[in-house]
C-alpha cells in the first residue's frame, strides 16, 4: 500500500505525524477539517522529541477543498465536528479507507451512518501538545492499536504498515473495542479531574487523593463497560493510568489547553457519553460521579468561552 496519506486536523497529533510520515517518504498532506479554503503551501513543521531530539520537515498543508481524498485518510481532528465532516467527506473519499484516531465513545457512529465503506479506529498511545506555531512535543508510550470497525483485516494490515514509522509506531489489534473503552475510562479521568485542579497529567502518581478521586471514575465506567459486556478489570486500568500520569509528567490534558485557550472541548464523548449510556441502559446510578466531573468541565469551558 503506497498511497497518499490525507491527515485530517492540523492539531498537536496531526502535526506530529506529518513530519514522521514524510521524513519516512510517504506522501502527505495535511488539512485543516474545518470549512474554509485558504492556499495549499509547504510549512515547516518541528517536532521536539522526548528523548532530546528534534524533527522537521516541509509539510504540504491546504483544506479539504482543495483534495479529492484518494489514498489513507487520518482524522485526527476534535469528535464534536464528526457529525459535520462525515457530512463534508461523504463522496469525497470514494473507497480509501478512514482511521480515527480520536478519544470518545461511539465517535464512530456519524461516519457508519454516512456509509464509510472502510472505517478504522486507533488508540492513541501517545501525548502531543503545541508549544508554538508549527512547533509541537511528542512522548510516545507504546504502538498504537488500530482495529476494524467496518473494513478487512488484510486492509487493516497493509494500512497499519504504511503509517507506521519507527517514531510513531502503530499495530493491528483484532478486538478494539476493549482497548477503546479502557482509554476511554483513562480520558474520563484526565480530561475531568486535570482541568478542574488545573494541573498536569502528572498528579495522578504525585498525589494519593487525586488517584483516589480517580480510582471512582474508574470503578464507575468500568461497571458501565460491564453492562455494554465489555470486561475490564480496575486494577488494569489504574496501573494503565498511572503509566500515562508518569510518562506525561508535566504535560498538560488537551482539555485543559482548550479551555484556557477558550475553546470548545471533546468532554460530550468522555464523561457525558459514559453516563448518558449508563442512563439508556437503565443504571443511571452507576456513573454519578463521572457524570458531574463532565458536567463541571462543560460548564468551566462554557464559562471561559464566554469571557
Amino acid at each position: 500500500m503506497q498511497s497518499p496519506i490525507y491527515i485530517i486536523g492540523t492539531g498537536a497529533i496531526g502535526m506530529t505525524l506529518a513530519v514522521f510520515l514524510q521524513q519516512a517518504g510517504r506522501e502527505v498532506y495535511l488539512l485543516r477539517g474545518r470549512a474554509g479554503n485558504v492556499p495549499e503551501e509547504e510549512t515547516l513543521l518541528t517536532v521536539d522529541c522526548s528523548d532530546g531530539s528534534t524533527r522537521s520537515a516541509r509539510v504540504r498543508t491546504g483544506t479539504l477543498a482543495q483534495h479529492p481524498l484518494n489514498g489513507i485518510v487520518l482524522l485526527t481532528s476534535k469528535t464534536f465536528g464528526n457529525a459535520e465532516l462525515a457530512g463534508r467527506l461523504r463522496g469525497k473519499t470514494g473507497q480509501s479507507p478512514m482511521v480515527l484516531l480520536q478519544n470518545g465513545l461511539g465517535i464512530e457512529q456519524p461516519f457508519l451512518d454516512a456509509g464509510f465503506p472502510a472505517l478504522y479506529r486507533c488508540v492513541l498511545l501517545a501525548t502531543s501538545q503545541v508549544q508554538a506555531p508549527q512547533r509541537v512535543s511528542y512522548k510516545p508510550v507504546a504502538a498504537s492499536p488500530v482495529g476494524i470497525v467496518r473494513g478487512q483485516e488484510n486492509e487493516l494490515v497493509a494500512l497499519v504498515e504504511h503509517i507506521s514509522t519507527p517514531q510513531f509506531a502503530f499495530r493491528a489489534e483484532p478486538s478494539i473495542e476493549p482497548v477503546v473503552w479502557e482509554k476511554v475510562i483513562t480520558n474520563c479521568v484526565f480530561n475531568t479531574i486535570c482541568p478542574l485542579l488545573d494541573v498536569d497529567n502528572g498528579i495522578f502518581h504525585r498525589d494519593a487523593l487525586a488517584l483516589s478521586l480517580a480510582r471512582e471514575v474508574i470503578a464507575e465506567c468500568v461497571a458501565v463497560a460491564g453492562l455494554a459486556h465489555i470486561r475490564l478489570d480496575a486494577q488494569a486500568v489504574e496501573q494503565r493510568l498511572l503509566q500515562i500520569s508518569q510518562r506525561s509528567d508535566g504535560q498538560l490534558i488537551s482539555t485543559l489547553v482548550d479551555i484556557r485557550q477558550g475553546r470548545e472541548t471533546e468532554i460530550d464523548s468522555l464523561n457525558l457519553a459514559v453516563a448518558q449510556l449508563a442512563q439508556r441502559l437503565g443504571k443511571p446510578d452507576l456513573a454519578i460521579r463521572t457524570r458531574l466531573l463532565g458536567e463541571l468541565v462543560k460548564r468551566k469551558a462554557n464559562i471561559n468561552r464566554a469571557h
